[in-house]
């Protein structure tokens, strides 16, 4: 898809979120990713979230949930580990899709261990980052052609999702038009005159549109 396709989505999908806003009821023209593999955990997956509805938020991590301040400490963004949490006590499962040197590790747990070692190293603030919270959903690039903004680890979540609908949200717009150039409701963080995350009653009414 080109760029300028890819513009169209991402314009949609905001303004599927400020009728959201106004009116607290949400449709959007993204559809529902369905996973590439057809084994039965897939369609058992599939039809629970037909069923109840399901909704995975992906973020960024850098200046999307974490700061790096001149001094090289991180520490949360303001309002990230409230959204967190708020995410957490919805049961709104999340996810992380993260540049990191590929030589970082064999395995995506490898370069995941990696990463929380980097980040915790400099961590700064009296709470901790919520890594339980994204278990075992932590993907980096395999190699360096996958690095973003190259398509490869969103379509690898997509891959996953048996049927819930994707969220992502990042900072910047070259990320979030790849991602809703593949069927994601995209979110650009920390723009004047929105909120600084995609509010959780929206990623709700997704998840039960889905």
């Amino acid at each position: 898809m080109n760029r300028s396709a890819s513009r169209g989505l991402f314009r949609t999908s905001l303004a599927l979120f400020g009728a959201a806003v106004a009116s607290t009821a949400l449709t959007t023209a993204a559809s529902a990713a369905v996973p590439a593999a057809a084994s039965h955990d897939a369609h058992a997956g599939a039809r629970a979230a037909a069923e109840h509805g399901c909704a995975v938020v992906w973020f960024d991590l850098g200046e999307t949930l974490v700061h790096t301040a001149e001094d090289s400490s991180t520490g949360y963004m303001p309002g990230a580990a409230a959204y967190l949490r708020e995410l957490r006590e919805r049961n709104i499962d999340v996810g992380l899709i993260t540049n990191v040197p590929s030589s970082w590790g064999e395995t995506d747990a490898e370069r995941a261990a990696a990463l929380k070692k980097e980040v915790d190293g400099t961590w700064k603030g009296s709470v901790p980052f919520a890594w339980e919270d994204f278990g075992d959903r932590i993907l980096t690039p395999r190699a360096e052609a996958e690095r973003k903004p190259a398509p490869a680890l969103w379509e690898r979540a997509k891959g996953d999702a048996n049927g819930c609908r994707l969220v992502y949200e990042a900072e910047t717009a070259d990320e979030t038009d790849v991602a809703a150039s593949l069927g994601y409701v995209a979110y650009q963080v920390g723009q004047p005159s929105r909120p600084a995350y995609l509010p959780v009653r929206v990623i709700e009414r997704l998840a039960h549109d889905s």
